[in-house]
């Protein structure tokens, strides 16, 4: 990554959302998948917590798609400027200005005008809704203008709406590009104690050492809720437990402890553990060390203590209560340099003294299990599609930009184009795709709706606590088929053109064959095809339309994309097995041998099946595809290969075969 140009990235990321309009004939509007590839990115970076696509425009008025936290009080609105160029553009501060003004006149009508104009089965009636019904709760406002262009970015104003002040936030393609080269999954939170908060924080410098620095110090509560104000979960990116709500029996604790006795916090609580890549110490006027500066400052353990106490100085009701005065917190900052953040971050999380116990598998995209997964997708290799000359892998990318760095080490452009075609875009998967393709199938697809980030969070939380880390061949390829399932429905639900929710549409369909067939379907058959039978996909294609009609039946206010996020939404597609007859998708059992047929058939039927295919396969495939018993294998291809019919090009039980010349 450190040696591609700007040009290099756009035009991969160009090719991104190429790929995503157009897999497998889906046809999203470009304009759309531009969207949703700059929420992807956006998400990953802490920008804001997964945004709805929900593109809106009318008479000076236009927006892309909107993000509402939890608790509604954070805002995002999204408004896009694609400009769709084969080489990177500019976008003027006059079109941001535009944009800017666009989205304006949407959040001063949304109130009012705006529901009586939208379809009330598009995504946009369901994004108006929820914020007109947020309104009360709504205390920060952003607006995040996205542009493929090159932007002039600089500090804006806040404008007005409502007596709330609105942010301008401006991502352009070279902000992506900057953040992709610094390696870090989000921008850098930079603190500055003695222009913020009127001095240095008195520290102790405990350890100056041993590759790190470790420094300790006593953060007055109302500094650390204002840091937190600022940077929200930005700044606990790398604390796995940054999405847990303040609903725990440790939260109630600290809850209590502020309200009732903020004066003892210190000696209650465990503290917070930090870590940054530089520290900038300066001697106090009363003698000691203070920090004046920290640069790329995370919370990796006592994010709960953070948002606690921000809560109920600056949000909960309660405030008032609160005298922020008399609370402080102990701090140990670990400085680190960049290179080994990734190696000794999640050891601090593991090790620290943690107020909720950590599982091994909460380490997100660096646990067992997805290092276990990355390995496997560059080793297996997936039959080729009928038709196609070769066979491909399906490349897991653990962590952003591992793709396009591995597609970049090929030093020729040949060898780039070979790289592709062994390894094409179209296969490569996230660790966020991975989640949506298993929640779906394990009948989750209210988790699934709420978004891709929030998705990955339970699907490494809670669903990889007993998973098994020792992951065989058989364990990738149902993985691969499940994905295989999920874009092939995706597909089948695009060409229905329902005109929304189509995320929702497909996890909820996923999720109730998964019902229907009590999890008994024919994985192994997808893997070996690249592909779903006919069966199949008449079955997504007839279910589709079905769990649409309940998802658009929203109870109460009827905002589909909040309804499509609860259990219940479940409950009421699950329903729709009373009035559906059962369905086998199942493994065929296999035909006992074939004891009437003559070796000489035997090798008939596997050189019409290498022929058929026009590629190489391994010994397993050519018995399932052909449905010859393993005897019948051995002594019909040890005559072939004899005779000089077939070809091995590599040995042992797996080994590739082919017509020879």
């Amino acid at each position: 990554m450190a040696d591609m140009s700007l040009d290099d990235f756009y035009e991969d990321f160009r090719q991104e959302v190429i790929l995503n309009a157009t897999r497998e004939d889906a046809h999203v509007p470009f304009a759309e998948a531009f969207i949703g590839v700059m929420i992807e990115n956006l998400s990953a970076a802490s920008v804001f917590d997964d945004a709805e696509i929900a593109p809106y425009k009318a008479h000076g008025v236009e927006v892309s798609g909107f993000a509402l936290s939890d608790d509604f009080e954070d805002l995002v609105i999204l408004v896009s400027i694609y400009k769709q160029s084969d080489s990177v553009e500019t976008t003027t501060t006059a079109n941001i200005d535009a944009a800017v003004n666009r989205a304006m006149g949407f959040l001063s009508k949304v109130q009012v005008e705006l529901l009586r104009t939208v379809e009330e089965s598009s995504p946009a009636f369901s994004m108006i809704l929820a914020i007109k019904e947020a309104i009360p709760e709504i205390r920060k406002v952003k607006i995040v203008v996205i542009t493929d262009g090159v932007a002039v970015i600089r500090t804006r104003e806040p404008l007005k709406w409502l007596k709330r002040d609105v942010i301008v936030d401006v991502w352009d393609i070279r902000r992506l590009y900057q953040l992709a080269l610094s390696g870090k999954p989000q921008e850098s939170i930079d603190i500055d104690f003695t222009e913020q908060f009127g001095g240095a924080l008195p520290c102790l410098v405990a350890n100056d050492e041993s590759g790190y620095r470790a420094i300790l110090a006593i953060v007055p509560g109302g500094v650390l809720a204002d840091i937190y104000e600022e940077f929200g979960a930005r700044l606990l990116e790398r604390n796995v437990r940054a999405f847990l709500q303040a609903r725990g029996r440790v939260n109630g604790g600290i809850r209590k402890t502020i309200l009732i006795e903020p004066d003892r916090f210190l000696a209650y609580n465990n503290g917070i553990s930090a870590t940054a890549t530089e520290c900038e110490l300066v001697q106090l006027p009363s003698g000691g060390m203070g920090i004046a500066r920290i640069k790329d400052l995370q919370i990796v353990n006592g994010g709960q203590t953070t948002a606690s106490i921000h809560h109920l100085a600056k949000r909960d009701r309660e405030r008032a209560k609160v005298d922020i005065t008399k609370i402080f917190v102990q701090a140990k900052f670990t400085v680190v340099n960049e290179d080994q953040l990734d190696e000794i971050v999640p050891l601090i999380s593991r090790y620290a003294n943690s107020q909720n116990r950590i599982n091994d598998a909460d380490f997100e995209a660096n646990s067992p299990f997805h290092v276990a997964l990355e390995t496997l997708s560059r080793r297996i290799w997936a039959p080729a599609k009928l038709g196609e000359p070769r066979m491909t892998h399906w490349f897991y990318e653990r962590a952003r930009g591992q793709y396009t760095d591995a597609t970049n080490r090929e030093v020729t452009v040949a060898r780039k184009r070979d790289f592709k075609l062994l390894n094409p875009p179209a296969q490569k998967f996230t660790k966020t795709d991975l989640a949506r393709f298993m929640n779906c199938w394990d009948q989750l697809p209210h988790i699934a709706s709420m978004g891709a980030e929030k998705s990955f969070r339970y699907f490494t939380t809670e669903r990889l606590k007993d998973q098994n880390n020792d992951l065989t061949h058989d364990d990738f390829k149902e993985i691969i088929a499940k994905a295989i399932l999920y874009r092939q429905a995706e597909k089948i639900v695009t060409r229905r053109n329902y005109g929304g929710y189509r995320a929702n549409i497909v996890a909820y369909t996923i999720a109730l064959i998964s019902h229907l067939t009590d999890k008994q379907i024919d994985f192994e058959s997808i893997w070996l095809q690249q592909g779903l039978s006919d069966e199949l996909e008449s079955v997504i294609d007839q279910l589709s339309s079905m769990v649409r009609n309940v998802i658009l039946d929203a109870p109460g206010s009827g905002n589909v994309t909040e309804w499509a996020k609860k259990a219940g939404c479940w409950e009421a597609v699950k329903a729709l097995k009373k009035q559906l007859p059962p369905i086998d998708l199942s493994r065929p059992k296999r035909a006992s041998a074939r004891l009437d047929v003559t070796t000489e058939e035997i090798e008939e039927i596997i050189i019409a099946t290498l022929d058929k295919a026009r590629m190489p396969m391994d010994r397993a495939t050519i018995i399932t595809i052909s449905k010859i018993t393993i005897p019948q294998w051995k002594k019909a291809s040890t005559n072939l290969i004899e005779a000089g019919v077939l070809q091995v090009d590599d040995k042992g039980a797996n080994a590739l075969y082919t017509l020879a010349e």
